[in-house]
């Protein structure tokens, strides 16, 4: 459904994505993961005709974005990183505005929004400003449906609502994917990397893997040591300059460090904590998404000093 083939784009010189080559099947739930600046919105913007490529090709539906924009403006559905809707108008008014702008309305393609419509409804004369976050969402998500889209691009969707609504989000996507609707979802969040069918990992402009995120978790080739103690700096400072294990970063209160050999747990954890006086523990643990991404941006180049 979509194809991107050695896509480049610069801004004054600075390369905001270079050689990028990725595909999209139909029905698919694609996602495309890194942090801010990493790209997701410039390819995003390139895809939906906001942006022109440098170089190189992307196709929708077998067509050139690029030479057939009006096709893929009338058969896209754009969801921006940013709440871009019209703060003074209603919620209706909202929705019926973007309908008309494609030729129908809420009636006509009532089915096509209706699960997430109907908890709208009783707010249909709300201004759009004054929803909470996970509301707003809604609304930019209908808006983005209701012309009955081949594909829905959606730039960060969760970005800055609460956990329940990143959920609530999620289970709409996947009755949407249900329905034959090809969904390409960028995300900051590597949590949210498992909930799609594959997905593209992203950093600093260049695709680090493709593949589904159980395959992903699966490559990752290193030994993983999780330590857990409540002052995380202390230990990975000595963890990284005076037992040399330079691939240690921190996830929240634990460190993670990868490792290409067997370590002895006993006696590292004894070490750390003559060193530190700290109290810990450390075991074995299992690869995620975002193991699998820092130890990708390290192999590549991509960073001299990573910390999660």
């Amino acid at each position: 459904m979509v194809t991107f083939e050695n896509v480049c784009k610069s801004y004054n010189g600075i390369e905001a994505v270079r050689n990028i080559n990725f595909m999209v099947n139909e029905g698919e739930l694609f996602g495309l993961i890194g942090p801010d600046g990493a790209g997701k919105t410039t390819l995003f913007q390139m895809l939906t005709t906001v942006l022109l490529p440098d170089s190189g090709s992307i196709t929708f539906n077998g067509k050139d974005v690029v030479e057939e924009y009006k096709y893929v403006r009338k058969s896209v559905g754009y969801m921006p990183g940013k709440f871009a809707l019209y703060q003074d108008l209603s919620v209706t008014e909202n929705l019926n505005f973007f309908a008309t702008i494609f030729g129908t309305t809420i009636q006509e393609n009532y089915e096509v929004i209706k699960d997430i419509y109907q908890q709208l409804e009783p707010f249909g004369d709300r201004r759009a400003g004054a929803l909470s976050g996970g509301m707003k969402q809604k609304l930019a998500l209908s808006c983005a449906l209701i012309h009955s889209p081949l594909v829905l691009v959606l730039d960060e969707p969760t970005f800055g609502v609460d956990a329940v609504s990143r959920s609530e989000f999620w289970e709409m996507l996947k009755t949407l994917k249900k329905r034959g609707v090809t969904i390409l979802v960028s995300t900051p969040y590597m949590d949210e990397a498992v909930l799609c069918d594959r997905v593209a990992l992203i950093q600093k402009g260049t695709i680090l893997k493709i593949d589904t995120p159980r395959a992903i978790e699966q490559s990752f080739e290193r030994n993983i040591y999780i330590i857990k103690t409540e002052k995380v700096y202390p230990i990975l400072q000595v963890l990284r300059n005076d037992l040399g294990l330079e691939h240690s970063f921190t996830f929240g209160q634990e460190i993670h460090v990868y490792s290409d050999q067997e370590l002895d747990v006993e006696s590292l954890r004894v070490t750390l904590s003559k060193t530190t006086k700290l109290s810990l523990t450390i075991g074995k643990g299992e690869a995620t998404i975002e193991d699998c991404f820092m130890d990708l941006m390290v192999r590549g180049g991509l960073t001299e000093k990573v910390d999660s």
